[in-house]
């Protein structure tokens, strides 16, 4: 009877054992396939950025701009629709593309993906070719405009155990990581931008317990500005000494944090340029 009972344990832990390594095995595969495809996505931006430009800023007379004869001033060059060159490609083989995100001394580096409300979270679980992916893209919420702007953007992204996505935004849970960079480029198709981390705090996405930071959108007046700003500074894990003003626009990077129930870290940048 022992032996059965033994035999049996052993048979399911070995069944256990076996789901466990399909399993990570699994997820360590897409993992390498999402890289893979980020790389291949990051590699057509930066060739489309290495490529000469065809033609020269224009002056409102028509004529090349220049500071002395001869020499042209340096302008980003655009395809048909003002799209910036480094997005046409990748705007093409996805309209849904809509910017790019990128922190210095992180792994964030991805394509910006944004869809109309009546496909709400389309990109939580599809990658940028629309296929079945946990890791999903960086997107942003769909209530907002990104080329108007609206006065907040609130962007989401997992964060994942392997370091993708998201997950380089938990450095800045501590100040040293925004003393050491405290800068985010964020270009829509049409528009390069930096802005820089003002706020980073957590809260709980719990209907009713936490604050609702990616429900602001754009501000009714200039108290309802301050007071979204107040707020965000005042759940800061630090004070960084910058506080946007009204007109300002602003940016919030979402994604999960485990140390409260249904919990998110945001990190709250405004732009400078």
């Amino acid at each position: 009877m022992k032996k059965a009972i033994y035999i049996v344990v052993i048979a399911i832990l070995i069944v256990a054992f076996c789901v466990s390594a399909f399993m990570v095995g699994r997820y360590l595969l897409e993992g390498k396939k999402q890289a893979d495809l980020y790389d291949d996505l990051v590699d057509i931006k930066n060739q489309a950025q290495t490529a000469p430009p065809t033609t020269a800023a224009p002056t409102q007379a028509g004529t090349t701009e220049t500071t002395k004869p001869g020499f042209e001033v340096a302008t980003d060059p655009t395809v048909e629709g003002g799209i910036l060159l480094d997005y046409a490609e990748l705007h093409e083989m996805n309209p849904d593309m809509a910017g790019w995100i990128k922190i210095e001394g992180t792994k964030i580096d991805y394509p910006v993906m944004h869809t109309s409300v009546d496909n709400k979270d389309y990109y939580l679980k599809r990658n940028f070719d629309k296929q079945a992916s946990d890791r999903g893209c960086i997107y942003a919420r769909e209530e907002c405009d990104l080329d108007e702007p609206s006065d907040n953007i609130t962007i989401y992204g997992h964060n994942m155990a392997d370091g993708s996505m998201f997950h380089g935004l938990m450095a800045y849970t501590e100040k040293e990581a925004w003393d050491y960079n405290s800068l985010i480029f964020f270009d829509t198709l049409k528009e390069r931008h930096v802005y820089k981390i003002f706020a980073v705090f957590k809260t709980s996405a719990s209907l009713g317990k936490g604050f609702s930071y990616h429900q602001f959108v754009d501000a009714e007046d200039e108290a309802d500005f301050n007071e979204f700003v107040s707020t965000c500074k005042n759940l800061a894990f630090y004070d960084t000494g910058i506080t946007p003003k009204y007109g300002d626009k602003i940016i919030c990077l979402s994604t999960c944090e485990y140390t409260l129930t249904n919990g998110r870290l945001v990190v709250a940048a405004v732009r400078i340029a």
